[in-house]
């Protein structure tokens, strides 16, 4: 199993990054490989709608996006977390997952997702339910946990003291792992579920 994982943050080390950790422990003491990224601190543009992916398979803005494409592709599992910025994901994060979402052709039917979100209070089901959408568009299943996938704390490492949020991370990591060895033995068995042709429906002419 292998688990690609997204830090919105633009702080090292901060609140969504202790969140992280908590997933990422359990991971290693079940032996999934995973990859942690932090681009919250990195210049990604949005995307312009320019239709060149179509075209060459790949973005046109040669970035780190068509770097994570590829570690995209090939993982199990994509875990997306931000903090909360006026009850929505960091916009850096939401640049990259536009272009990521948008420019990459290959079939993610069946990668699981599972979105974190960290606040000091408030925010965290709106930006948890806006970062769901870029799975449930794809054919991806979302991982829950004990509780909405969030953590709290407003300085540096208050996360830490958020004890029921650890606790959620630590089942979020635990039901993943579930889910995508599940979803292997299904696929070696049944195969993927068999896909109708898109039906585009255009309301204004």
């Amino acid at each position: 199993m292998k688990v690609l994982m997204i830090n919105g943050s633009p702080r090292k080390n901060g609140n969504t990054s202790v969140a992280l950790r908590e997933i990422e422990n359990i991971f290693s003491e079940s032996g999934v490989e995973f990859e942690t990224i932090q681009i919250g601190n990195q210049d990604i543009r949005g995307c312009i709608a320019c239709g060149s992916c179509f075209k060459n398979g790949r973005c046109v803005f040669n970035d780190i996006v068509n770097e994570i494409a590829k570690k995209f592709e090939e993982a199990d599992g994509l875990v997306v977390a931000s903090p909360v910025y006026y009850a929505s994901a960091n916009p850096t994060l939401v640049a990259l997952l536009d272009r990521l979402f948008y420019s990459t052709g290959f079939d993610k039917t069946m990668k699981v997702g599972a979105s974190v979100v960290c606040a000091r209070r408030g925010g965290c089901s709106a930006t948890f339910d806006e970062l769901n959408k870029f799975f449930t568009i794809s054919g991806m299943p979302i991982v829950s946990s004990q509780y909405w996938n969030s953590v709290h704390g407003r300085e540096k490492g208050e996360a830490e003291l958020d004890e029921e949020g650890l606790q959620t991370m630590r089942i979020l990591a635990k039901n993943m792992i579930f889910l995508m060895k599940s979803i292997a033995l299904g696929k070696e068995q049944f195969g993927l579920p068999e896909k109708e042709p898109w039906t585009p429906t255009h309301f204004i002419r």
